[in-house]
C-alpha cells in the first residue's frame, strides 16, 4: 500500500493557512506532506510565496507527519546554509524528515542578480552541492572551491539519522543521472509510459530508495467548477521544460499562458468531479511501483478537497499494492 501524502502549495495558499490545510489533513488520515520552496508564485492569481523552513518547523512541530521539501541549492541558497537548516529539522525531529534537491528555476533564483546558468551547468552545480551538504551532514569540515563555494563550514548539531537526498526529476535522462547519488526519487502525474521510464532508468543504474509521484488534481462538486479551478491556478504549470526552468516572473509565466485552455490543461492536471474516478487514477498511478504519492489539489480553498477524499477516496486506495 502505498502512503498517501498532501502536498502544500506555498504558491498558492498563504502559511498561516497552510498551516491549518495540513494540519486538517493529518486529522483527516493523510499519511505524510511535502511542500514547495519558492520566492515567486507561478502566477499574480496564486499570490503567496511563504518562506518554506520557517514554516517547515511549524508544521513538524504542530503534527505528526513525515515532510519533505522540494529545494534548489546553488544560487538563492548556499548548500552550506541548507546543511544547517536541514540538519536542525532533522535532529528536532528525527526520521520525519526528507529533502528533495534540483537543479533550480530561474523564477526564484533571478533575485541574487548573478546569470541563471545552462541546465548541465545547474546540473553539476546541484551535484556539487549534495556532495557538500551530505559531507556537512555527516559532521566534517567543508571546503570546496568549484561551482559553489565553501570554506570550512562544519555543522555542529549533527543529525541522526541523516535526511534523506532525494532526486526530483521530470526526465528519464535526469533520472538516470540522479541514481549515482540520491536516496530516492521524486516526480509529478505524467502519461504512464513516461513514469515507466523514468523508474526503470532510475532503477536499472542503480537507484536506491522510494519513488514518489507529486499528483496534481482538481476536484469539485460540479465538472465546470473543477475545470474552472484548474484553469484558474494551475494553467502557467502546462509547459514542457525549458520554459518553466527559464521564464523569470509570475508575469511571464501568466503572459505565456493567457490562451492556454482546457484540453492543455487536463494534460497536466487530474479533473473530475468523480471521486472514484480520482481513486481510480491514484490507485493506477500506486501500481506502477510508486511507494508515495502527494496529493495536489491545485485549488487554493483545501478544505473540501481534504474532507472529500478523506471519506470515499483515502479508503480506496489503502487496499492497493504497490508494484
Amino acid at each position: 500500500m502505498a502512503a498517501i501524502g498532501f502536498h502544500a502549495s506555498h504558491e498558492q495558499i498563504s502559511p498561516g493557512q497552510l498551516l491549518k490545510d495540513v494540519q486538517r489533513a493529518e486529522e483527516a488520515g493523510f499519511d505524510a506532506a511535502m511542500c514547495s520552496d519558492h520566492i515567486e508564485p507561478w502566477s499574480a492569481r496564486q499570490g503567496h510565496s511563504g518562506f518554506a523552513w520557517s514554516w517547515l518547523g511549524a508544521a513538524l512541530a504542530t503534527t505528526g507527519l513525515r515532510f519533505g521539501v522540494v529545494n534548489a541549492p546553488g544560487q538563492r541558497y548556499h548548500p552550506a546554509i541548507i546543511a544547517h537548516a536541514s540538519a536542525t529539522l532533522a535532529s528536532m525531529f528525527p526520521g520525519r524528515f526528507w529533502m528533495a534537491l534540483g537543479s533550480g528555476e530561474n523564477m526564484n533564483e533571478h533575485i541574487t542578480g548573478d546569470p541563471w546558468p545552462q541546465k548541465d551547468t545547474r546540473q553539476r552545480r546541484l551535484e556539487e552541492c549534495v556532495d557538500v551538504i551530505r559531507r556537512l551532514h555527516d559532521g566534517g569540515e567543508v571546503t570546496h572551491h568549484g561551482l559553489v563555494t565553501v570554506e570550512q563550514a562544519r555543522i555542529w548539531d549533527v543529525p541522526e539519522p541523516r535526511p534523506q537526498l532525494i532526486a526530483p526529476a521530470v526526465s528519464v535522462e535526469t533520472a538516470r543521472r540522479s541514481a549515482t547519488w540520491a536516496d530516492g526519487l521524486v516526480t509529478v502525474n505524467q502519461p504512464h509510459g513516461k513514469l515507466k521510464e523514468m523508474l526503470a532508468a532510475y532503477r536499472d543504474n542503480g537507484g536506491r530508495g522510494k519513488a514518489v509521484l507529486q499528483i496534481h488534481l482538481s476536484w469539485a462538486p460540479g465538472e465546470q467548477d473543477a475545470v474552472a479551478i484548474a484553469l484558474d491556478q494551475w494553467r502557467t504549470n502546462v509547459f514542457a521544460p525549458p520554459i518553466p526552468w527559464d521564464l523569470p516572473t509570475a508575469s511571464h509565466f501568466d503572459g505565456v499562458s493567457a490562451d492556454v485552455g482546457e484540453e492543455q490543461v487536463r494534460k497536466s492536471v487530474n479533473i473530475s468531479t468523480s471521486l472514484d474516478q480520482h481513486a481510480q487514477w491514484l490507485g493506477e498511478y500506486a501500481e506502477l511501483g510508486f511507494d508515495e504519492l502527494y496529493l495536489h489539489f491545485v485549488g487554493q480553498d483545501q478544505a473540501p478537497f481534504i474532507d472529500a477524499f478523506a471519506e470515499k477516496v483515502l479508503p480506496q486506495l489503502r487496499t492497493v499494492p504497490v508494484a
